[in-house]
């Protein structure tokens, strides 16, 4: 690997105080050991606590440090979008900044990169620190887009990975609002390839994802990258019309048949009620998907930078 070569990596941050220093310490220790340059892309995605603050600290001890402070929170994958704009290596790591993904991991996938791959994602073998809830739901949320989604997200992966930088200026050429990163890694396509590890608990401080926030991101997921809940509301809807269908016909059979019996009052509640469901289950999943395209339509830019600090080793460079 010839010093030319420049490694970005790329870490939102998202009130992240107490995990930050161990952070900066591992990362840079990574770094350090690299026959290659790199400068560390953080982009502070809003933080309510003093991180924006520790983060300048590090600017003013690191010439390889870089700060996106962005104008508000506007969520990870976007922050994630913020630092990949904004990186000028010819290769770049996405991590997350609470240790849960190994930084020692990285060598082993600027090998990868070497080899000629231009997506390089960590698999996880295990998962410590946390709930046996959420880790079946994490894998029945991935055996599920497999199955139903347009495109195959590799499984048990989150956003840690090494992107070349073709794969990098393919990404920036995507301007949606909705932004689905794990699909989005996968949609682009070229050489791909897995590195597993054993995924740690965090460090410190607590995870900004309750169950509410990874529901709204499965439904999120899976709209982005399937039409499947259409098609099922719209295949319920024809099972259930051809029942009433059915059930109309026996109507008017016994009609004829017994009479006109006053009877039946409790199982015509239960139709029209389960009628009603079916209705309005099909018009909130029509819900969703217009609605991303209202989202969509208004063109809005994806977010909006309060200051960008770039690393002064960059400055450093062009001034050579």
């Amino acid at each position: 690997m010839q010093a030319e070569y420049m490694l970005s990596v790329v870490i939102p941050v998202y009130n992240e105080l107490e995990v930050l220093p161990e952070f900066h310490a591992r990362i840079t220790r990574v770094l350090d050991g690299l026959v290659l340059d790199s400068e560390i892309i953080y982009v502070n995605d809003g933080s309510g606590d003093d991180s924006l603050s520790l983060l300048s600290e590090f600017y003013e001890q690191d010439t390889r440090v870089a700060i996106v402070d962005l104008s508000r929170n506007f969520g990870k994958e976007i922050a994630m979008t913020a630092g990949l704009h904004k990186a000028e290596g010819d290769a770049v790591v996405v991590i997350d900044a609470d240790l849960q993904d190994p930084p020692e991991l990285i060598p082993q996938m600027i090998e990868e990169w070497q080899k000629g791959y231009d997506v390089i994602y960590a698999k996880r073998a295990r998962r410590e620190g946390e709930s046996a809830f959420k880790k079946l739901s994490a894998h029945l949320f991935y055996r599920l887009m497999r199955t139903i989604g347009q495109i195959k997200i590799p499984e048990d992966t989150g956003d840690y990975r090494l992107l070349s930088r073709r794969a990098v200026d393919a990404l920036n050429t995507l301007g949606e609002q909705h932004r689905f990163m794990k699909g989005l890694f996968t949609w682009i396509g070229y050489r791909q390839k897995a590195v597993m590890y054993e995924r740690d608990p965090r460090h410190a401080g607590e995870s900004k994802w309750n169950y509410w926030h990874l529901w709204n991101f499965a439904i999120e997921g899976i709209t982005s990258y399937s039409n499947a809940p259409l098609k099922l509301a719209s295949y319920l809807g024809l099972l259930t019309a051809l029942g009433a269908f059915s059930y109309g016909l026996f109507i008017v059979v016994r009609t004829l048949l017994y009479g006109d019996l006053v009877q039946g009052y409790p199982s015509m509640i239960v139709i029209i009620l389960f009628l009603g469901g079916v209705q309005l289950m099909s018009i909130g999943v029509l819900g969703e998907y217009v609605g991303r395209i209202f989202n969509e339509t208004k063109r809005r830019p994806l977010y909006f930078i309060n200051n960008f600090s770039e690393p002064r080793s960059r400055r450093g460079q062009a001034a050579e």
